[in-house]
């Protein structure tokens, strides 16, 4: 992934991410409630030795001190000076419970024992420590005492500093906790949004179709809730950003396979509900509203729906010409004021497959393409069924459709796969569903603007060029 995949990531995953750090705020919050604060208080102990008065003596006193305050720190925590302090206190614990809440440590090249208790009670850890402390002294004071009549220990120990009793808690420590929970929580959060957008498979905008295929995306078409209800976004709504969508795919058809005569083109899919038809339906107004001569057929042998898009009779059409049960003149019907015809899809036959790739079929097409400037065909997803390849080896080109947060990558990728195993040329993709909010969301003039060129079929100027016209009539001629 690179960094404006990671901020993609974020963008999308921002919501999840917030959550998870109020939940892990909120998680330490309530643990450092539900903790009992414990309080630490501090005594030191100075230990000196006594020594004469040469500077020798006092050099080899000061040595011994510093080693023997490792052994009186260790000697702290034993039984033997803990017991006193339990009796004096009247604590109800054994020495080696107080001796878990007992540190004594001693500074590197000093004479001074720390002796720190922790204690759910402040009063109660400083008269520990202190206690502690005392009897330290008193312990070693008896140790090193020679066994002899008025000796005098030469090791002395004194309290340099009384513990007092603390006026807060070293634990819980409520503002680290919640630092704590609030970093865990995004760090969870952020993997979490990081692995979601590894494992999701599915083609959300443009650089997630790179990484499949290098066909080129020649439209992108936004999102509208309401396509259902008019499906024929261009005739209904003309000036909304959904039409303007289809106007760009329009002129951006006119840059594909610049070299083939004839203008025919299957609009297919990998699955099923990702909008071809109406892609299919809307290009073809489109395209009539440039002055073309379009034709419009519904090649979905199986699910037909373009008669029922454009309000037309459905009962005869495609499938009655294939078989000779009727003739071409007297199923096209024409639609709308501009020069596009429609040929329905007929009557569901058994074998889709086998008429779409009959000889009546590719001479069918080849009527087409001298009757007609644009031919649009809409047809069966790849993926279920192979007529959309078989018909696309005939016509020569295919516009292969793809819905944003639907489709699977191994999903396009097989069906462009379905396409060239048969040697049918992909001409190009379409994008559809397209959000207009979020990091994914589809910008306006991005599939036509922005790849240079625009919109710049006026009105009454066929999509096709003169020369390829002229081209086709030689074609006719021969």
């Amino acid at each position: 992934m690179e960094l404006q995949d990671y901020w993609r990531t974020l963008r999308k995953g921002w919501l999840m991410i917030v959550l998870l750090v109020l939940v892990g705020v909120g998680g330490a919050a309530g643990y450092s409630i539900l903790q009992t604060p414990t309080y630490n208080a501090t005594s030191k102990v100075f230990v000196s030795t006594q020594s004469g008065g040469s500077t020798s003596e006092l050099a080899q006193g000061n040595t011994f001190t510093v080693q023997r305050v490792k052994t009186y720190s260790d000697l702290a925590s034993t039984p033997i000076v803990l017991l006193p302090v339990i009796g004096s206190l009247g604590l109800e614990v054994t020495a080696g419970q107080l001796a878990e809440r007992v540190i004594a440590s001693a500074p590197l090249d000093t004479s001074i024992i720390d002796i720190t208790v922790t204690d759910t009670d402040p009063v109660r850890a400083a008269a520990t420590a202190n206690a502690i402390s005392s009897s330290l002294t008193s312990v070693v004071e008896d140790i090193e005492t020679p066994q002899i009549d008025a000796a005098v220990s030469p090791v002395k120990l004194t309290r340099a500093q009384e513990a007092t009793v603390p006026s807060a808690p070293i634990s819980p420590n409520v503002p680290l906790n919640i630092l704590l929970g609030a970093l865990v929580g995004a760090v969870v959060g952020l993997g979490s949004a990081v692995l979601r957008e590894t494992l999701d498979t599915r083609i959300r905008n443009e650089r997630d179709v790179e990484q499949v295929t290098t066909v080129p995306i020649i439209g992108g078409i936004v999102f509208d809730p309401k396509a259902k209800d008019r499906p024929l976004i261009v005739h209904a709504d003309p000036r909304s950003p959904r039409a303007e969508s289809f106007r760009t795919l329009r002129t951006n058809l006119q840059y594909l396979d610049a070299d083939r005569v004839d203008r025919s083109f299957v609009v297919t899919s990998s699955i099923q509900s990702e909008g071809k038809s109406t892609t299919a339906a809307n290009l073809a107004i489109a395209l009539a509203d440039t002055g073309a001569r379009v034709l419009l057929i519904d090649a979905d042998l199986r699910r037909p729906k373009v008669a029922d898009y454009m309000d037309l009779e459905g009962a005869v059409g495609l499938t009655d010409v294939l078989i000779g049960r009727a003739d071409l003149k007297d199923v096209l019907q024409p639609w709308g004021r501009k020069e596009l015809f429609v040929l329905p899809a007929g009557h569901i036959p058994p074998n889709p497959s086998e008429l779409l790739g009959s000889t009546a079929m590719t001479h069918l097409v080849n009527e087409f393409n001298r009757a007609f400037d644009v031919v649009i065909f809409d047809s069966p997803p790849l993926l279920p069924v192979t007529d959309a390849a078989i018909l696309t080896k005939i016509v020569g080109g295919a516009l292969v459709v793809v819905a944003a947060g639907r489709t699977h990558k191994n999903q396009l990728k097989a069906a462009i796969s379905a396409l060239t195993n048969v040697g049918a040329p992909v001409s190009g993709l379409v994008l559809t569903m397209l959000p207009t909010k979020g990091p994914d969301a589809y910008g306006y003039g991005r599939y036509g603007y922005g790849y240079g060129y625009g919109d710049t079929s006026a009105p009454g100027e066929s999509v096709k060029p003169k020369a390829r016209a002229k081209a086709r009539a030689q074609k006719t001629a021969s």
